[in-house]
């Protein structure tokens, strides 16, 4: 077996640690490592230029859980979603929390969102206590973002580190300062059962970038391999604790029940519920 990103375990299992402490304040909030020497994130996108996909995924985690994240992205926001009981008729309502924009490199001032691989997305979410996003959950993302704004296509050189960075200062010109949750500005990498069940090995799972009338650009595809990554993917964390009539639950556990997956998850099979990250 061969792992795809090699981090340091004591740093792994500090990071880690450090994340579990967010339930005695209610509102999860990610605590990474105090590293005074955080790289900016446009110093990151000239340290990678031209770099393969292994090297800047091996430094994009590193940077990440040595605490080169700026500090809005730490502390995670609340999205609610509810069902009916398919037994009582009565509703069934969660909170799920989530970071506020996709995962970034950087500091507060200088800050560079970066499109991963879901091996290096699945790393950062075992390392911080998170999991990935089903689509059900991107939606319900959308549908409370304080900031939509309309998705921007671009065409050419797709995978390039220098079209990642572009992208990202096009959206901080549409952003314009504001804040809170932002939503239709990636595709998410999310978790779905058709990655397991699909007859190509290898596939990620990509689903998103609503346009401002709630309309997909995206829909659920898994027909690129899993180590392709281009500008429009997204990776958002979501706490791996979902709270589900005012008590706490594992998404795993959530998710293997009948009665409350349909929570997070629309399909019919949501057993999926990580991404490998060897081979």
């Amino acid at each position: 077996m061969r792992s795809f990103f090699k981090c340091s375990s004591q740093q792994a299992l500090l990071v880690f640690l450090l994340s579990m402490k967010v339930f005695s304040c209610g509102t999860p909030k990610l605590k990474l490592s105090d590293n005074q020497l955080k790289t900016t994130g446009q110093s990151f996108y000239e340290q990678i230029a031209g770099a393969p996909l292994a090297i800047r995924e091996e430094l994009a985690i590193d940077m990440i859980l040595s605490g080169s994240v700026p500090s809005f992205l730490q502390k995670l926001v609340p999205v609610k979603v509810a069902i009916e009981d398919t037994l009582t008729g009565k509703r069934i309502r969660a909170t799920f929390f989530v970071m506020p924009d996709y995962v970034s490199v950087g500091t507060s001032t200088n800050w560079a969102r970066v499109p991963l691989s879901p091996m290096a997305a699945q790393v950062l979410a075992d390392s911080l206590g998170c999991f990935l996003p089903t689509a059900k959950m991107v939606d319900a993302i959308w549908e409370q973002a304080a900031v939509r704004l309309d998705p921007v296509p671009m065409y050419a050189f797709r995978d390039s580190s220098v079209t990642f960075w572009q992208h990202h200062l096009i959206i901080e010109g549409q952003r314009q300062g504001r804040k809170g949750l932002i939503a239709g500005i990636k595709k998410d990498v999310v978790l779905s059962a058709r990655v397991a069940t699909d007859p190509r090995p290898n596939r990620v799972a990509i689903y998103g970038w609503h346009r401002l009338n709630g309309k997909v650009i995206q829909p659920l595809y898994v027909g690129h391999v899993r180590d392709y990554v281009d500008y429009s993917h997204g990776v958002r964390l979501v706490w791996k604790k979902v709270k589900v009539r005012g008590k706490w639950m594992e998404y795993t556990d959530l998710l293997a029940d009948e009665r409350l997956k349909g929570l997070l998850c629309a399909e019919d099979d949501c057993s999926f519920w990580r991404y490998a990250t060897e081979d």
